[in-house]
């Protein structure tokens, strides 16, 4: 299993994203599952919705993602408030949001490699030792 964030699993979703390490990612998550923080529904709600509100897809475009993640079943962990406080250590450390904090967070507790497209995220999961899916 892996930690599956926002930014690899909306590039899935956009044919114009060719993205070697999302495709490796996807792959993965096929073979052996991913997770995600409880965040990560609405994270990928918003980003299909800005990409529809930019032309980058049209409704069709969003359901497809929709479909395509949702066919995946990469569970959802909650995430509890104590976790989320705690994680703004990690995010004030590394210049993320809290949102993006957290994945490296559950990468870190649950010992699995993080999968991502962002460089800052990518970034901080060098840092802090977290293996990254490449």
């Amino acid at each position: 299993m892996i930690v599956v964030d926002a930014s690899v699993a909306l590039a899935w979703c956009f044919a114009d994203e060719n993205d070697e390490i999302a495709d490796r990612a996807l792959d993965r998550v096929v073979r052996e599952g991913g997770c995600a923080p409880a965040h990560w529904p609405m994270e990928i709600a918003n980003g299909l919705r800005s990409a529809e509100r930019r032309g980058r897809v049209d409704e069709k475009g969003v359901e497809r993602g929709g479909r395509l993640l949702g066919g995946l079943g990469i569970e959802i962990v909650p995430v509890e408030l104590s976790t989320a406080l705690s994680a703004l250590d990690v995010a004030r450390s590394e210049g993320l949001s809290a949102y993006d904090a957290v994945y490296l967070d559950l990468a870190w507790y649950r010992e699995l490699s993080l999968a991502t497209v962002d460089a800052a995220v990518a970034n901080a999961c060098r840092r802090k030792g977290i293996t990254l899916v490449a």
